[in-house]
């Protein structure tokens, strides 16, 4: 889901009535309903009380007022303002259709007005205030209203962002700002950056559709950044055909363990079975084999040339064909040490591996300095992936920064890093960030302090396994390949279906239908020169695309892992383990969120 700015959201407000016919009183009944849906879904109240500004945030609450009221609870309505008078645009009109007798407040000295006072004493207030076209600071009236309202002692629900928020902001808000400190936050259309990356709540936070056309808002979004979402999964997780096999859902191999840290392996393996994946072998030294046998039956084991303290030996590396065969993706790193002969197993395995590659722990350790290493070799199909999935740590040992750096700049460190080495990069942490080497970014806002044990990284790198090993027979992009075939159609029903399936995103894919149905018809040889060499380009863009987001999507699975872990366990007591076992459970509520209202940037 792409994150816009306040201004593009106005923008693509605009061009929903414009273009689309959707009248604006349209978009604020649907805001409005939204508003009323989410709370009676997820507070339990009798009272209400709706505190409504003098714009188009206040519209979007006077509707929720009035449904709120058709749904029987008891509803009071304080506008801030002096009289209908002062309304603006859509809200005016709103207003025209409200039923319901508000409280007028001009002033701070109407707050002690015995009506005023006793209906911010409701069991939940609606913040209708300010919205997405506020810039700080907020003074007079609205600051006070913000001051009483968090001081109420009932529940507090935010329309579109907390009023008092600059919607843009794209870090946590600091100590002393002024702003509705809500219990939850339901917004319209797109998320915008605050409720991606500013703190603003510890409870849920949502984004509903309400009619502008999802090619609306990619055509006019220009952060390149999404967040990422359970409706994604539509794309990654559909059901499995009756006649499936296990071929048909990859063959993942994890490379690692040490004497010491056989769990390590056993848990990415273990979390690519839970995750899809049709076949998991663990290579590890042959003295940890055993333990790693023992643990699962379901795991292949492939046993490894080893080093005097058990860890892998570079001699491994001579049947390496023998153990990359068949393989769909291959995950380096989890428990495979620090010793200096692994790390030259570790580069020289990189440096010839042709497959997808999870590369994580100490595999990525043993890049520290050389990162630009990493870098695949020029005939490594494009159906292949490099992801790095570093920890701050790892990621200054990788970019040779410090950590600090690392964490105040999350989002370029993370760019820098997939540009250096042609990789998926995955910077771990509060707000996962996944940067594509193209330069895309998706933020991932599922996950709780509770998986901040060891482990949870080797079960995330098993998920990303398995997701990278599926994806591409569920599009149907197996028989895919990239040379150009004159004879044959203009583009292959795989290509077209994934260039399709990308201009949902990307509009510019249209230009290639475009200058196709151009050459059919004049069958000009330089327009089919052309033709070929964007083809070509933008599939590979797609391709790496949605290496990216499949990868994406396993960080989203991960963390709800973690939350569903969480609230059986509570943050101190759950395992790495836990999150291996609820993954079943986070693709139930990914597939029920799919059909939902409601896509939720947090639960």
């Amino acid at each position: 889901m792409k994150i816009v700015t306040a201004a593009e959201m106005r923008e693509i407000d605009r061009l929903t009535t414009e273009q689309y016919g959707v009248p604006s009183l349209t978009l604020m009944e649907n805001a409005g309903t939204a508003v009323a849906e989410f709370a009676l879904k997820h507070f339990d109240f009798n009272s209400v009380c709706v505190v409504c500004g003098k714009g188009n945030n206040g519209g979007d609450g006077f509707v929720a007022a009035r449904k709120l009221k058709e749904a029987g609870k008891q509803v009071s309505v304080v506008i801030l303002a002096k009289s209908s008078n002062d309304l603006r645009g859509d809200a005016a009109e709103m207003f025209k259709k409200f039923a319901l007798k508000p409280q007028w407040v001009a002033d701070e000295g109407a707050f002690s007005q015995g009506e005023v006072a006793e209906s911010l004493k409701a069991d939940l207030i609606v913040d209708a205030i300010l919205g997405t076209g506020f810039k700080p600071p907020i003074k007079g009236v609205a600051a006070h209203a913000v001051s009483l309202i968090n001081s109420a002692p009932g529940w507090v629900l935010a329309v579109d962002v907390p009023s008092g928020i600059d919607s843009d902001f794209d870090e946590p808000v600091e100590d002393n700002a002024i702003f509705i400190h809500a219990d939850a936050i339901v917004s319209f259309t797109a998320p915008k950056p605050a409720l991606v990356f500013a703190n603003l709540t510890d409870g849920p936070v949502a984004v509903a559709a309400i009619g502008s056309p999802a090619k609306l808002v990619a055509q006019n979004s220009h952060l390149r950044e999404d967040v990422l979402t359970a409706g994604d999964f539509q794309v990654f997780s559909g059901p499995r055909k009756h006649d499936a096999n296990k071929g048909d859902f990859g063959h993942v191999l994890v490379v690692g363990g040490s004497v010491g840290k056989s769990g390590a392996v056993i848990m990415a393996g273990l979390a690519a079975l839970r995750s899809g994946a049709g076949l998991v072998t663990v290579a590890c030294p042959k003295s940890v084999l055993p333990i790693v046998a023992a643990s699962a039956p379901e795991l292949m084991t492939v046993p490894l040339e080893e080093t005097t303290d058990g860890a892998i030996a570079l001699l491994a590396l001579a049947n390496r064909e023998q153990w990359l065969a068949g393989k769909s993706v291959v995950v380096v790193g989890p428990g495979i040490s620090r010793n200096k002969e692994t790390e030259e197993f570790v580069r020289d395995l990189v440096g010839v591996c042709s497959e997808t590659l999870v590369l994580d722990a100490d595999g990525l350790n043993a890049f520290e300095g050389l990162a630009p290493d990493i870098q695949p070799d020029a005939d490594v199909s494009p159906l292949a992936i490099r992801v790095l999935t570093p920890h701050p740590g790892e990621m200054s040992r990788l970019a040779g920064i410090p950590t600090g750096q690392v964490q105040r700049n999350r989002v370029s460190v993370a760019l820098k890093m997939a540009k250096e080495t042609r990789s998926c990069v995955v910077l771990k942490g509060h707000r996962t960030v996944i940067a594509s080497p193209d330069g895309y970014v998706w933020i991932n806002t599922t996950g709780n302090p509770g998986m901040a044990k060891g482990g949870s990284g080797d079960v995330l790198s098993g998920i990303i396994a398995a997701l990278l090993a599926q994806w591409r027979s569920q599009i149907k992009m197996v028989a895919w390949h990239p040379e150009w075939d004159e004879n044959a159609d203009l583009v292959s029903p795989e290509a077209e279906s994934l260039v399709r399936l990308v201009s949902k995103q990307d509009p510019e894919a249209r230009e290639i239908k475009a200058l196709a149905e151009e050459y059919r018809k004049s069958q000009d040889p330089k327009l089919l020169q052309e033709l070929q060499a964007k083809t070509e380009m933008k599939i590979s863009q797609s391709i790496t695309l949605l290496n990216c987001q499949a990868v994406g999507q396993a960080v989203f699975l991960h963390g709800l892992a973690g939350d569903v872990a969480s609230n059986l366990h509570g943050e101190k007591s759950m395992l790495a383990t836990d999150i291996i076992h609820c993954i079943g459970e986070a693709f139930a509520v990914c597939e029920e969120e799919t059909f939902s209202k409601f896509s939720y940037l947090q639960r």
